[in-house]
């Protein structure tokens, strides 16, 4: 086996453990992967309306819809009245909507990461932000139908 193969079989191992995760969290919440998309956005970024939301996670308006109802019902997200605009609503994150799911993952990296020196965890991080890349690009690429198709 060369570097490569050995490469992809790290890479599908990574792919399937985050998987793995997400679905325990969106168990523990009460939500699915989407769902956990556009509260992960919500969060991090701050209150969208529901046409801004449906373009950052390239999903109807109509299926936002839905993404917000099972977050509102959940209990991790509120929609409220665009004071800019009273016809739209935005949809903002509830503190701590993600009920500290998170915290034995971040605690469990911060121990992993102290592990390596600040030259490797820069490496690290680079290969990490370019693996997001060509994920985006892929997921982009099978999105709008441009990917090659299994034959």
């Amino acid at each position: 086996m060369d570097g490569r193969d050995h490469g992809r079989d790290h890479g599908r191992e990574l792919s399937t453990a985050v998987v793995a995760f997400h679905e325990a969290v969106g168990a523990r919440l009460g939500v699915g992967a989407v769902d956990q998309r556009a509260l992960a956005l919500i969060s991090a970024e701050g209150p969208m309306t529901a046409g801004e939301l449906a373009k950052r996670i390239n999903l109807t308006p109509g299926a936002v819809t839905g993404v917000a109802d099972r977050l509102e019902r959940a209990g991790l997200v509120r929609r409220e009245p665009d004071p800019g605009d009273r016809r739209r609503v935005v949809i903002s994150a509830v503190p701590g909507a993600f009920g500290g799911v998170f915290a034995g993952l971040s605690a469990a990296m911060a121990e992993l990461s102290a592990r390596y020196s600040p030259e490797e965890q820069r490496v690290i991080a680079d290969w990490v932000a370019r693996t997001v890349d060509v994920l985006r690009e892929q997921a982009r690429l099978l999105t709008e139908g441009h990917a090659p198709r299994r034959r």
